[in-house]
């Protein structure tokens, strides 16, 4: 089975794994899948996630993170750009998630990172996601 879009299905698992309250999910590996880890671990919204390989398959797992009262720390994941319908932003026109308290993900010339990063950075991009 070929997934149309492998970023929406990352999104997807990490939402249903989260409202199962699982410990953790595995996700097929990619680069750029590895690369929205990384900045969900700064950011503070996972706890960890590794690269592992089963089955002759790189897999990620992510490891989520809940509260005191077991009340998870990702509210909501959101998929902007979409095969079907791509979403560009200039720098100028990054969008900021709930006032500043979510973060959305771009893929830029220099790499995946941030809106906030993208912002002081001064480059625009592809907004991946939104996080909250």
């Amino acid at each position: 089975m070929r997934l149309t879009d492998p970023v929406a299905d990352m999104l997807a698992r990490i939402r249903n794994a989260i409202q199962s309250r699982h410990q953790k999910v595995d996700i097929p590996a990619s680069k750029l899948k590895l690369e929205i880890a990384r900045i969900l671990k700064e950011e503070g919204y996972i706890s960890n996630f590794k690269g592992a390989e089963e089955d002759g398959h790189k897999v990620l797992r992510i490891y989520l993170k809940y509260g005191s009262n077991n009340e998870a720390v990702i509210s909501n994941v959101e998929r902007v750009s979409r095969p079907g319908c791509r979403v560009y932003v200039r720098r100028s026109d990054i969008p900021r998630v709930l006032g500043g308290l979510g973060i959305n993900i771009l893929t830029t010339p220099r790499g995946v990172m941030t809106g906030r990063q993208a912002r002081k950075q001064g480059v625009g991009g592809e907004v991946l996601c939104e996080i909250w």
